[in-house]
């Protein structure tokens, strides 16, 4: 036994019926067991009524969303902001708004704490966050024990296709670089139709759904002695002042 530890965890949850749809594929017949919801989309509340009615055993965490960025002509520029990121006070407000909508929604508090394009590797939103998190008592992705794996993901670090990076043998790569301990591997599973959703993340989605569900990743995982793992599940609904 190797000791290797993974909690396969899909970004974007809520985002829209389309990533809704892909997500619940990847955990009927993949290897998702964990997903980190977009409580500002329209799509967050059939969601959260899904995954928490049906999937009981899927650790669900707050994928907090202040802003999208998409790169041409050169320069990274926003798809759209919900606050500046650089405003302390704003990111404040913010973070305390989609907390206290994720407990709404949920009827619980998030087994983990993560942001859309990892807004939270950078401050204001950095110290706040872990602050959020040991308030909590929950991890904050790619701080504390649990690694962090971005490896699978289907483009550049400027928005440009790399298919290579979510083939079936580059998740097998992914696999087989993996440390001693546990590790959440970031994934954007996604059906096919993704309505109208204006993402620079499109379709690359449907491709890294149907390699999550390959048929021969259980065997593989077994014979690397990978054991698939969520976040520890959190039922408890927090008093007002902690949400």
């Amino acid at each position: 036994m190797s000791g290797r530890v993974l909690i396969v965890n899909a970004d974007d949850l809520g985002q829209c019926d389309g990533v809704n749809a892909g997500i619940a594929e990847a955990v009927e017949t993949g290897v998702v067991r964990s997903a980190s919801l977009m409580v500002r989309w329209p799509a967050a509340e059939p969601a959260a009524r899904l995954f928490t009615a049906r999937y009981p055993s899927v650790s669900l965490g707050l994928h907090l969303d202040l802003a999208e960025w998409a790169f041409a002509d050169g320069a990274w520029f926003p798809l759209y902001q919900v606050v500046d990121p650089d405003d302390a006070g704003a990111v404040d407000d913010e973070l305390s708004r989609q907390l206290g909508r994720f407990v709404r929604l949920t009827g619980a508090l998030p087994t983990h704490l993560d942001s859309h394009q990892h807004c939270h590797r950078s401050e204001p939103l950095r110290s706040r966050l872990l602050a959020a998190g040991r308030r909590l008592g929950i991890p904050v992705r790619g701080f504390g024990p649990v690694a962090y794996c971005g490896a699978f993901y289907g483009q550049t670090g400027k928005g440009e296709p790399y298919p290579e990076g979510i083939s079936f043998d580059a998740l097998l790569a992914v696999l087989d670089g993996l440390p001693a301990g546990t590790t959440e591997l970031g994934c954007h599973p996604g059906a096919d139709d993704l309505g109208g959703l204006d993402s620079m993340y499109r379709a690359e989605r449907a491709v890294e759904r149907r390699v999550l569900c390959d048929p021969r990743l259980p065997a593989a995982l077994a014979g690397r002695g990978i054991t698939l793992a969520s976040f520890p599940l959190r039922r408890t609904v927090p008093s007002p002042a902690a949400a």
